[in-house]
């Protein structure tokens, strides 16, 4: 344990940004899960809302530093291939 105000603050604040990210993260990985279940079952439709609902929230964690802009940007790259794919 820190011994020193600022460094006792430093901790809260890793801790409240760890969570943060986590949070990022986890729901990226839901959204692509949720967009290959759409790819395996081939339905057009629910491919595109989903592809949309996941390039939505990539852009939005990579602009707040949720997830680094390059693995948003390959992420994405992944998710457009699943969707020419079923296209």
């Amino acid at each position: 344990m820190p011994n020193i105000r600022q460094q006792e603050k430093r901790v809260r604040q890793a801790a409240k940004e760890r969570s943060s990210n986590l949070r990022w993260r986890s729901t990226s990985k839901t959204l692509m899960r949720r967009l290959k279940e759409a790819a395996e079952q081939g339905d057009a439709t629910a491919v595109g809302e989903r592809h949309r609902e996941l390039v939505s929230w990539l852009d939005k964690a990579a602009a707040r530093g949720g997830l680094h802009k390059n693995t948003a940007a390959r992420r994405k790259a992944q998710a457009a291939r699943l969707l020419a794919a079923k296209k």
